[in-house]
């Protein structure tokens, strides 16, 4: 009974959206354009990363992408893995400032350490410019603090 209930109530909600993002949008208000700070060039957050060719992609592209540092916003727990999304306000180092979105599989630990304000390495696409960032894990410390030094000189000027 509840799964058919469930599957109309889906039914009817895919059949008022013009994509999965506008469904997205409605099961997860919190995950929408308007409440993630972000325009409409963003596409989404997927449902499930691991079965979306595009997120497989984008991601692939992402931890080769270019290296800038996000602040801590804020985030949104999307499920029990624990998956987030993290809001970053992006400074590149070209001067290019924009509201990022990381969508991440953290551990508890790293979960319990997150704290607006923070400032992050995050990696993102120039040519493709659609808000999405990820984690820059890997960067190497000494090119992360000549970047923080590259951008502080610049708002000094």
């Amino acid at each position: 009974m509840f799964g058919r209930m469930f599957g109309a109530m889906i039914g009817r909600m895919i059949g008022s959206t013009n994509n999965l993002s506008d469904l997205m949008d409605q099961l997860r208000p919190d995950l929408s354009r308007e409440s993630l700070g972000v325009g409409p060039d963003f596409p989404g957050v997927a449902p499930n990363p691991l079965l979306s060719n595009d997120a497989r992609k984008r991601n692939a592209e992402l931890r080769t992408g270019a290296l800038a540092l996000g602040v801590l916003v804020d985030w949104r727990e999307v499920n029990s893995n624990p998956r987030v999304v993290l809001m970053f306000d992006v400074e590149t180092a070209d001067g290019i400032s924009f509201r990022g979105i990381a969508d991440e599989g953290l551990t508890i630990t790293e979960l319990t350490r997150l704290a607006p304000g923070q400032t992050l390495p995050v990696r993102y696409r120039p040519a493709v410019m659609d808000h999405y960032v990820a984690l820059a894990r890997d960067a190497d410390p000494a090119h992360v603090q000549q970047l923080s030094d590259q951008i502080a000189s610049r708002k000094r000027t």
